[in-house]
């Protein structure tokens, strides 16, 4: 479960909370305490949240229940008795404050709830009882067969209470739909749509029950009405994250919303920031990782003219953003159809796409090289791309993408950086088919920096597709250029079969003691 980013001694400081008012409530056996209406409760899980959605609460609250229904197993493993015991009470009390605080901002809460609710805090109420009777006895041979029913029990609290939570947030996402339909104010549908797209980013299982409820049929809904035409970036935001999973990409299909998505991006009166949302939905449910794009029928009727949008957007883009997710959306295409890349070639999208690459105010990222160069290397499989290159000064930019590297050190974007170095690797091995660019790759260089990619596992990240990229590039321009290597390198990275030299590579900073 997604929980916000926040600094360890913060998140532990909070835990503390969690766990202290549990003990306080155990104590006073779960009634609550009378205070003045000027004095902050605090025993109230709301009272350092004050700024957080009630629902984000419960899912935090949800959160430590499973942590700790999980923590009991362990400990049952291992007979921890006492252990278990004070585990199984701290568990009662977070079970009845999450139902008490859900009930407290909970509307309408149907009769199935509430009988799950019941069910929940009586096997709680039996495993406590059941715990504490475990650990007044020290009889080994009656708790190993009191182990098994407390293993039951435990299984049985665990399944009311996923069960209980699907409820919940099936019953909230049905009311925040509810609103977005019914709703003729664009304040309490802003709201409403603000709240869903929250709950999005509680993980995938989230936007599978709102897309099950109707939410991509909803959200397409607001985005076919003018006078919502500020709530669209915000709406298609929100429908680029339930697009994350199959369901919602189904739904997306059978509303025809590649037509709407296709509409919004041809349509000039709609603002910037309407048609970089609108390219974010595009390269989600065009991405290459997802296995369910098949079905996107509708998708290539519309490609031609969704593809001349965005490369207008990425030509007009005014932040590096807008272009980040244009060029997202083009990259993604370009794996998801083939006939992409020769759309691009008729719009002159290689020579729009590296004039953004020389502008830091658009191409400022790795992230937006990476989704640069991944045009390049799909298109470079055209034999009308060579000169396009050459043209637009491509083969300099892609010897500079093979000195890529992260400035921050953050995990994310050493990936994007291994990525552009291993796309750039594997576009020059592409184009330089091409005498003309294998020339051009010689005189820039190129092969002396990628021998020392091969040759050093730091100057790649220890990256293996790296290193395969750049052994196929090297082994390419030699037969066009076989003087501008020693013998020791030809010897070495390019005469021996590619899985000897990926090898003899590998294993260059091995040492034997």
């Amino acid at each position: 479960m997604h929980l916000i980013q926040v600094d360890s001694v913060q998140r532990w400081m909070e835990d503390l909370k969690l766990m202290t008012d549990c003990e306080c409530m155990c104590i006073l056996q779960s009634k609550p305490i009378s205070i003045e209406k000027d004095e902050q409760n605090e025993l109230m899980l709301s009272s350092q949240y004050s700024t957080c959605d009630n629902l984000q609460l419960l899912l935090k609250r949800a959160w430590i229940i499973s942590t700790e229904l999980t923590r009991i197993a362990q400990k049952l493993e291992k007979n921890r008795w006492q252990r278990v015991h004070s585990m199984t009470v701290r568990i009662n009390c977070h079970v009845r404050s999450m139902i008490n605080e859900y009930n407290m901002f909970t509307r309408n809460s149907s009769e199935e709830m509430h009988q799950f609710e019941k069910l929940l805090i009586d096997k709680c109420s039996e495993f406590t009882a059941f715990t504490e009777r475990c650990i007044q006895t020290e009889d080994e041979q009656i708790l190993k067969s009191m182990k098994s029913c407390i293993n039951e029990t435990l299984t049985t609290i665990a399944q009311y209470f996923g069960q209980l939570i699907e409820l919940v947030l099936t019953h909230e996402a049905q009311n925040l739909l509810r609103q977005i339909e019914l709703s003729d104010s664009a304040y309490v549908t802003e709201s409403a749509i603000s709240s869903l797209f929250s709950l999005t980013q509680e993980g995938a299982h989230l936007c599978r029950i709102i897309a099950q409820e109707g939410g991509v049929v909803t959200l397409f809904k607001i985005c076919r009405q003018d006078c919502f035409r500020g709530l669209f970036p915000q709406t298609l935001r929100t429908l680029a994250s339930i697009c994350c999973v199959e369901e919602g990409m189904h739904q997306l299909e059978k509303v025809d919303g590649i037509l709407c998505l296709a509409d919004i991006l041809t349509d000039n009166s709609h603002s910037e920031a309407t048609h970089a949302e609108a390219a974010a939905v595009i390269a989600q449910i065009t991405s290459p990782h997802l296995t369910f794009t098949q079905h996107l029928s509708s998708f290539l009727e519309n490609m031609e003219e969704i593809v001349t949008a965005l490369v207008k957007l990425c030509q007009e883009a005014s932040s590096g953003e807008v272009f980040l997710l244009a060029s997202a959306a083009l990259a993604n295409i370009t794996f998801f159809d083939t006939m992409a890349c020769e759309i691009l070639l008729q719009l002159n999208a290689m020579k729009i796409l590296l004039a953004a690459c020389s502008d830091k105010r658009l191409v400022d990222t790795p992230y937006s090289r990476d989704q640069v160069v991944t045009i390049l290397a799909n298109m470079s499989v055209l034999d009308q791309c060579a000169s396009e290159i050459i043209q637009g000064n491509g083969i300099q930019l892609l010897m500079e993408m093979l000195f890529e590297k992260s400035s921050s050190g953050n995990a994310a974007e050493v990936a994007a950086c291994e990525r552009v170095q291993q796309k750039s690797a594997v576009t020059l091995a592409r184009l330089s088919r091409d005498p003309e660019v294998a020339e051009a790759a010689v005189k820039l260089s190129c092969i002396p920096r990628l021998i020392k990619l091969c040759r050093s596992p730091t100057e790649r990240n220890n990256s293996d597709s790296v290193l395969v990229a750049c052994l196929a590039a090297l082994r390419r321009l030699a037969v066009m250029s076989p003087d501008g290597l020693e013998d020791s390198d030809f010897q070495q990275l390019v005469k021996p079969r590619l899985v000897d030299s990926f090898l003899l590579c590998t294993n260059m900073e091995e040492s034997f003691v």
